[in-house]
This record gives structure tokens, C-alpha cells and sequence, in this order.
């Protein structure tokens, strides 16, 4: 835990406002960053990247978007966490999983949930550090639209 905690102190978290920022840090995504969905997602209202660096490095990034319903107000949705394999096992993906906490409490969201799978230990090992509570098994349903 000692050692966790020397990482995180010399770790830097920011939020993203640019789509050159998105473009260096593209080794945490899937796949690479496109200039027009990187100035479409920065662009929209209620999305929200943070990026967290290391010795000016891109470590792990969080990606959130907020989901208003009429009936129960603004809720994050974590969308997405990803740790540079390099970086894993240091308090990253937790302290990014608060810093994205922190920023929806200031933006007034009454929550934060995030959809995982249930062998991804990684993942739920992450979130449980970070403070989240098990709400129960769900099965997630996709539409395929763009081929």
C-alpha cells in the first residue's frame, strides 16, 4: 500500500479539452483516436475525459458521460477505464475511478454506476477500491447499428 501511494502522489489527473490530448494518449483506447469523434465527444455537454498522467506520461484514462431522466435527475455513467498495462497495480484506475466520482458530485449527479463483466476481476477489484457497491446481476442487451 506504501508503494501505491508514492505513485499516486507523483501521478497527475486532468481533464482532457483537446483532441491533440486525446490523440496522445490513444494507446490507452481500443482502437485509435478519430480528430472528428475525438472534437464530437470533447464537444458535447456531459461528456467528460480525464487523463492521468505519470512523469508527463498518459498512465489511464476515464471517460464519463452524464444520463438525465425526467423522473430521477443527472446520473455518471462511468463509460470507460483503462490502465497503460505498465501502469496496473499502482492505484491508477482507482484514483481515476474518484477523481470522475468527485467531478459528478460537483456537477450535482445524485450517482455514478458503471456496467462490468463478471469475470473482469480487474475491473470489479478496481471499483470495490474505489468505493462502489454491488447493486446485483444484469445482463446487458446491444444493437449492433453500423456495420
Amino acid at each position: 500500500m506504501r508503494h501505491a501511494a508514492v505513485i499516486v502522489a507523483a501521478m497527475d489527473i486532468r481533464r482532457a479539452a483537446s483532441p491533440a490530448e486525446l490523440t496522445a494518449a490513444e494507446s490507452l483506447f481500443d482502437a485509435p483516436a478519430r480528430p472528428e469523434w475525438s472534437e464530437r465527444f470533447l464537444a458535447a455537454p456531459g461528456h467528460l475525459m480525464l487523463i492521468a498522467y505519470v512523469d508527463g506520461v498518459p498512465a489511464g484514462m476515464v471517460s464519463g458521460m452524464e444520463m438525465t431522466h425526467p423522473d430521477k435527475g443527472t446520473e455518471m455513467c462511468l463509460y470507460e477505464l483503462s490502465v497503460d498495462e505498465g501502469y496496473r497495480r499502482r492505484g491508477i484506475g482507482r484514483a481515476l475511478t474518484l477523481a470522475l466520482a468527485d467531478e459528478a458530485k460537483a456537477r450535482g449527479c445524485y450517482g455514478m454506476w458503471v456496467g462490468v463483466d463478471t469475470d473482469n476481476d480487474a475491473a470489479l477489484a478496481t471499483y470495490d477500491a474505489a468505493g462502489a457497491v454491488d447493486e446485483g446481476t444484469f445482463s446487458m442487451r446491444g444493437w449492433p447499428l453500423a456495420r
